[in-house]
C-alpha cells in the first residue's frame, strides 16, 4: 500500500475564535483540480465535501470535522476523513491544554481495496495571540500513531486568520510539521525503517458575498505525503462555503 495512505490530513481550525466567544457550522465544498496540473501523479480532478462545527471561548475550544473525497469510480466517496479537538484552559496565563483525535477510512482504484487512516491521538499545548491585526494559535503536540510498531513525535502546528477590505476577504490557513515513522507496519514502504519529516499546509483565501456565502480558494502543499521524494507539491482548489 503506497505510504501517503497511512497520512493524516491536517486540518484548519478557525482560530479568530481565540478572541470572542463564537459558536459556528460551515459546510464547503471544493473541486480539486490536481490531475489538470500533475496528472502524471494524480489520475483525476474530485470534488470534496467538508463540514466543521467548531465552539470556542476564553476557557477553550471545541471542533469536530467530517471531510469525504470523493475520489472514486463515478465520484463515489473514496475517503473520509474525521477529527475531534478539544482545549481546556482554567487557569490566568493563555496557554490552553489540547487533545485530538483523526482518522479515517477509504478504498482505491483499480482493484477497490479498502485502507485506514491510521487513528493518531495528541497531546500538547496551545497559544493563541493576535498580531497585526489577525489572529494567530502556535501549538506543539507530541502524538501517538497506532502503526505495528507506532509511532511516537512531535508535532507543530500554526494557524491564522485575518480580514481584509472590512471582513469582505479572508485570509486563513494552517501549516503543520512533524515526524513520523517511514513504514506504517506492513513492510512496503521504499524508503525502509526510521523517522522521516512531514510538512503540510492549506492557505485559503474566501471572499464573502453576504453573510452565509463565500466563494474562495484553497492551496494544499504537501512535503514527503503524497511521494517520498524531495519534493514540495502544490495543488489548488476552487470552492464555495455556506455558513449555517
Amino acid at each position: 500500500m503506497p505510504r501517503w495512505k497511512y497520512m493524516k490530513s491536517r486540518l484548519l481550525i478557525p482560530i479568530f475564535a481565540v478572541a470572542l466567544p463564537l459558536m459556528s457550522q460551515t459546510l464547503q465544498f471544493h473541486y480539486d483540480m490536481r490531475h489538470s496540473l500533475d496528472a502524471a501523479r494524480n489520475p483525476k480532478n474530485y470534488p470534496t465535501l467538508y463540514y466543521e462545527y467548531f465552539k470556542g471561548d476564553d476557557s477553550g475550544s471545541f471542533l469536530l470535522k467530517m471531510q469525504s473525497d470523493f475520489t472514486g469510480r463515478r465520484n463515489s466517496i473514496g475517503q473520509f476523513y474525521t477529527q475531534v479537538s478539544q482545549s481546556f484552559r482554567y487557569w490566568e496565563p493563555k496557554i490552553c491544554l489540547k487533545v485530538e483525535y483523526s482518522g479515517g477510512l477509504g478504498v482505491t482504484d483499480p482493484g477497490g481495496y479498502g485502507y485506514y487512516l491510521t487513528n493518531t491521538f495528541s497531546l500538547g499545548c496551545a497559544y493563541p495571540f493576535q498580531w497585526k491585526g489577525g489572529f494567530f494559535n502556535v501549538a506543539i503536540s507530541y502524538s501517538y500513531t497506532a502503526f505495528t510498531p507506532p509511532s511516537y513525535d512531535p508535532l507543530f502546528s500554526i494557524y491564522w486568520w485575518k480580514g481584509i477590505w472590512n471582513y469582505r476577504i479572508e485570509f486563513c490557513g494552517d501549516v503543520e510539521a512533524w515526524t513520523q515513522n517511514r513504514d506504517g507496519g506492513n513492510g512496503t514502504s521504499p524508503s525502509g525503517t526510521g523517522k522521516a519529516f512531514y510538512l503540510y499546509g492549506q492557505p485559503q483565501l474566501w471572499m464573502n458575498l453576504n453573510e452565509r456565502f463565500s466563494v474562495g480558494t484553497k492551496l494544499s502543499f504537501y512535503y514527503h505525503i503524497l511521494t517520498e521524494e524531495n519534493l514540495i507539491l502544490l495543488y489548488p482548489t476552487v470552492a464555495v462555503r455556506y455558513k449555517i
